[in-house]
């Protein structure tokens, strides 16, 4: 694509995934909550994220249905209403009543937020990917890394205004900025004109349907591949301030892992172009076992550089993973059903999202608060996935034959 329009499209995209990325930042919010809710376990409160994500999944999925129907800013606006409804209903919330609450807030936040955000984020990407055929793993980088700062970003703001304004005007306030800013960048994204082959005709998309795609092998391996490196990823960064506080740093150490994990997806991408699939994956991998060796190390030895280098090598590799799965997913199986296709590869994260915390906080309680198993665990998980990663690329030549 020779249209230099193509990257003040994506500049817009990637700011609209900024605003819905701050569904991410669910623990900024739940400490307020639970000031306002105390008899609600942490537990509970910590659904709501699990809930939202489950429901991101789903949206996605039904984003990539409608978009066969419906142009993409037709989906975004649909996004962005659900969200100022999901929002708006959390403002509402009663603080006298808790049980009526809960669940309102499961509804609002976690079914019409995380459908709503699923919208947009399968849209963009989907609609964006074909304005960079020749770029699909920068140009999903670029986006994703909007993505999964969005809740770094805009927390300072949101935090900001729940101390002046509180929690729940906080949230109506939120749902109209993220309403108006979806719709006016809704405008601005929309699919390439085809370019004409021969006879003036549009030449056709090529690539798997969604039940071809199924019935590949190298489908189900590379989804239990993201399964095993997102849950290694998230065994360390949900923890990363409580990490870098256990080993003596400073709790900001959190933060500074999230704009790894920001970058990674950038980085992880444009190594994607120029090295292909199966030399990107190893990278990641390489990273990721870097990651687990020196946090281990360095928790064996106290030496808060090995930690610091293993948080930040974690943050690039569970940033390559998104920006991987995008391209992998629009390379192999091809563009014409990418946004039902890239959809069905998203629901990999639901189980990573149970796994990786739950293995880890396991693994803490029974070392008695100590790390050293949890890091261990994320070396065995590096080793799995370059088994899986040997298996996958003989699966994916024979897909092909």
């Amino acid at each position: 694509m020779s249209n230099n329009k193509r990257w003040l499209y994506l500049g817009v995209g990637t700011i609209l995934l900024i605003f819905c990325g701050l569904i991410y930042g669910w623990s900024l919010f739940k400490e307020p909550f639970g000031q306002v809710y105390p008899d609600w376990s942490l537990s509970q409160l910590s659904m709501t994220f699990t809930i939202s994500m489950v429901f991101f999944c789903l949206g996605g999925f039904v984003a990539g249905k409608l978009s066969a129907k419906l142009k993409p800013r037709y989906i975004i606006m649909i996004s962005g209403l659900l969200l100022l409804i999901g929002f708006f209903g959390v403002s509402r919330l009663n603080p006298e009543n808790s049980a009526s609450s809960l669940t309102m807030l499961y509804v609002c936040y976690g079914v019409l937020g995380g459908t709503g955000v699923g919208f947009s984020y399968n849209s963009v990407i989907s609609t964006m990917n074909k304005w960079f055929p020749d770029k699909p793993g920068l140009a999903s980088g670029i986006m994703m890394m909007g993505f999964g700062l969005g809740a770094l970003i805009l927390g300072s703001v949101a935090t900001s205004l729940v101390a002046s304004k509180g929690v729940f005007t906080t949230f109506m306030i939120l749902g109209i900025i993220i309403f108006v800013v979806l719709v006016v960048g809704s405008l601005f994204i929309k699919n390439p004109e085809a370019p004409k082959g021969e006879g003036g005709a549009a030449p056709a998309l090529e690539g798997m349907t969604t039940g071809e795609m199924l019935k590949t092998s190298s489908f189900w391996i590379f989804i239990i591949w993201c399964i095993i490196a997102n849950s290694a990823g998230l065994m360390v960064i949900n923890s990363a301030a409580s990490i870098a506080i256990a080993f003596g740093a400073p709790a900001i150490v959190g933060m500074v892992v999230s704009v790894f994990n920001g970058a990674g997806r950038v980085i992880i991408g444009g190594v994607f172009d120029k090295l292909g699939r199966k030399n990107t994956m190893l990278i990641n991998m390489v990273v990721m076992a870097v990651a687990g060796v020196s946090l281990f190390f360095g928790a064996k030895t106290s030496a808060m550089i090995l930690i610091l280098l293993g948080l930040l090598c974690m943050g690039i590799s569970y940033g390559g993973n998104p920006t991987i799965s995008s391209a992998f997913i629009n390379r192999e199986y091809g563009p014409k059903h990418f946004p039902v296709n890239f959809s069905l590869g998203n629901f990999s994260l639901i189980p990573a999202a149970i796994l990786g915390p739950m293995i880890s906080s396991k693994l803490v309680e029974s070392a008695g608060g100590k790390y050293d198993t949890t890091f261990l665990a994320i070396i065995i998980c590096a080793a799995g996935a370059f088994v899986l990663w040997i298996v996958l690329n003989g699966a994916c030549g024979k897909d092909k034959k």
